[in-house]
């Protein structure tokens, strides 16, 4: 196959050179941002989190063991591109369906490859995320593609995202005890998030501006706020509607955009982080017990916990900049983490947390 040269430019002026990989676009454009894991690219491509965005893989080598039709967090690949540092010319994994090259190319994602990845993260880390262009197109016609890209800020990305009608998943544990009943609300949900809730509970799935009431007319022992992409800001209704599920004193469990909604629900604010936490190698200390987790993360919005004086006690902090990673509300049945305790890719530290809503759905504290 004949090498197709290709630019990425960036809104500070950057020029990197590369050759495009993945469908064939001459151009695509977005909020240009790094993830850190070494693993897991296929359900980071699929997060719908990153819808909106560019992804930049700082492991040197992807593609290594292909890609397996069971490890789709979607059926839709929502981020605008990937950039890579070396596509494996090889798949090495009994699992492998197809190569990465092959399913980018079925999802019309374009890519750029041959990156110098590393000064890149240098540059988003010490500039912040950016808007950014790449392609195949003459430069002056990607200039344009920049000038005209407005990135992630002030767009309702969850409306892109959410599902058109509800749906449920069934209980995967077996016989024994009944389940609960959970209502999720899909902000962006992942898959293996409905894995983990399915293993506790009969979840039905309902669009992002499903009202309260519909909600609580099915007397649910929980409802779930999913992960999304984008401003929570500018998730229209979410806060007023959380605020209602609030004040029927329904147990609720938020995670990442989710965990943002719900502290706009209770009157406080939101900030965008310089670059956002993308990866699965995030240290979090569980402020209870002292002990720290190993986590997975994708978000560039954090809850100002200042903001929630009185009505929340911090549960969780980030360890690298000390920034709100979970709280519980006080005098209610709710709780939320910032980081994906799924751990759809990464390590399973968090998957207490499920058990930990169970407890809550059960009448615990």
């Amino acid at each position: 196959m004949s090498v197709r040269p290709s630019h990425l430019l960036l809104a500070d002026g950057s020029v990197f050179e590369g050759e495009a990989i993945g469908a064939d676009l001459s151009v695509a454009s977005g909020e240009v941002v790094f993830h850190t894991g070494l693993s897991g690219y296929q359900e980071v491509i699929t997060d719908p989190s990153y819808a909106g965005q560019i992804i930049t893989f700082t492991t040197p080598h992807i593609g290594n063991y292909g890609i397996s039709r069971h490890d789709n967090e979607a059926g839709k690949v929502h981020a605008r591109g990937v950039i890579i540092r070396e596509m494996a010319r090889r798949r090495s994994n009994w699992r492998s369906d197809e190569p990465l090259e092959v399913f980018l190319r079925e999802r019309n994602l374009a890519g750029i490859a041959g990156i110098d990845t590393r000064r890149l993260t240098r540059v988003l880390r010490d500039s912040g995320a950016m808007i950014g262009v790449f392609g195949t197109a003459d430069e002056a016609t990607l200039r344009a593609a920049l000038a005209k890209e407005k990135g992630t800020a002030g767009k309702n990305l969850v409306a892109q995202v959410t599902t058109v009608a509800p749906y449920d998943v069934k209980n995967t544990a077996g016989k024994g005890a009944k389940p609960f009943q959970v209502v999720a609300y899909d902000f962006g949900i992942k898959a293996t998030i409905l894995r983990c809730l399915s293993e506790i509970a009969d979840v039905h799935v309902v669009p992002a501006r499903t009202p309260a009431a519909e909600v609580l007319a099915r007397k649910p022992d929980g409802v779930f706020l999913s992960n999304g992409p984008g401003d929570p800001e500018m998730v229209a209704q979410a806060p007023q509607i959380i605020g209602e599920l609030l004040a029927a004193d329904v147990p609720l469990f938020g995670i990442c955009l989710g965990h943002q909604l719900l502290g706009l629900a209770l009157g406080g604010a939101t900030f965008k982080l310089p670059f956002g936490h993308h990866g699965a190698n995030h240290p979090v200390r569980d402020l209870a017990t002292g002990k720290v987790e190993i986590t997975s993360q994708n978000h560039n919005f954090c809850v100002d916990p200042k903001s929630l004086d009185g009505k929340v006690d911090v549960t969780h902090v980030n360890l690298n900049d000390n920034t709100n990673e979970g709280m519980a509300v006080r005098g209610k049945r709710a709780f939320s983490v910032q980081y994906h305790p799924e751990a759809g890719p990464g390590p399973h530290d968090s998957r207490y947390l499920f058990a930990r809503f169970a407890d809550l759905m059960r009448g615990g504290a």
